[in-house]
């Protein structure tokens, strides 16, 4: 099993609402706030950056992936709320040793997402936001119905680390918002190959049934800009985060020899858009469609 690999639960492991919640994942802590619900947090990661006034005030406790697990132990949450693709096992196994209930989310397409939202609001008894929730349901039903009538379909590519080239496949929520958007992920069919260097050609993948392969994470390969290229995407996407894309990065995706570059459709984008469920999502459904093309083939 891969090292980070771990179970995740719809509802919290608590009877009673939280009045004392530690968050480890930047958009839970965003949501949080957007569901009336940021009084309750009392800690809160290093990246939780949103909303930037609300969260400067509170303690923070580290990364993601390395917070400081006896602070957070005497803050005495009574619920911790983590993530099965951002935090640690051992993160999460320390709490729970130490009788700290920790909700571990994991939302991989867009209505997972928006059913953690309902399920946070149900498990903090809070229903004041409930026609925020709403209307974040009707756009991506909305969303969802253009992209489903599109009359070509958008090629896209997002890398989310330069060196090495890295992106997703169709197991993640990256891939979903661009689905939802409209966008068809030129990669959602390629699966990471173990040992790494065989992702890029370099070596015999392990077979199937090798049990080096067993249980690793395949969502996330590397890719080489040949490979790019052979995809001819229309768009692609350069995110500020988890990879600090910046202008200085556009030349070298604006000189390959696919549409996106043809057309002068390599952008820049908030990172957040593609990579936080949550409330942000209301963002990424008013924002992503729009940096996607048209139904008419561009090329």
């Amino acid at each position: 099993m891969d090292a980070n690999t771990y179970t995740y639960e719809m509802e919290a492991p608590v009877t009673q609402p939280p009045r004392r919640v530690v968050s480890l994942v930047p958009s839970v802590t965003e949501s949080l706030f957007d569901l009336n619900l940021g009084d309750r947090l009392i800690g809160v990661t290093d990246y939780c950056i949103y909303p930037v006034d609300k969260v400067a005030a509170l303690p923070h406790i580290g990364g993601t992936k390395n917070p400081d697990v006896e602070r957070i132990i005497a803050l005495q949450p009574d619920l911790v709320i983590a993530n099965r693709e951002e935090n640690q096992r051992e993160t999460v196994a320390r709490l729970q040793d130490a009788g700290i209930p920790v909700w571990v989310t994991f939302p991989r397409t867009v209505l997972e997402a928006i059913n953690l939202l309902w399920n946070m609001m149900h498990v903090f008894d809070e229903p004041a936001m409930v026609p925020r929730v709403r209307l974040i349901e009707q756009t991506y039903d909305w969303v969802l119905r253009l992209a489903e009538n599109r009359v070509q379909p958008c090629r896209v590519f997002a890398p989310i680390w330069l060196d090495p080239l890295m992106t997703f496949n169709a197991g993640t929520y990256c891939h979903d918002i661009l689905r939802v958007s409209g966008g068809t992920n030129v990669f959602a069919d390629r699966e990471r190959q173990y040992p790494l260097a065989a992702d890029v050609g370099q070596a015999v993948p392990y077979a199937a049934d090798d049990p080096r392969a067993a249980g690793r994470d395949t969502r996330y390969p590397r890719v080489t800009l040949d490979e790019v290229v052979a995809a001819q995407p229309d768009v692609i996407l350069l995110p500020s985060e988890p990879y600090p894309f910046t202008e200085a990065h556009l030349p070298l995706f604006a000189g390959l020899d696919v549409p996106a570059a043809r057309q002068n459709r390599v952008m820049l984008v908030d990172g957040t858009l593609l990579t936080w469920p949550g409330t942000r999502l209301a963002y990424a459904l008013n924002t992503l469609p729009g940096l996607l093309c048209s139904g008419e083939n561009h090329d």
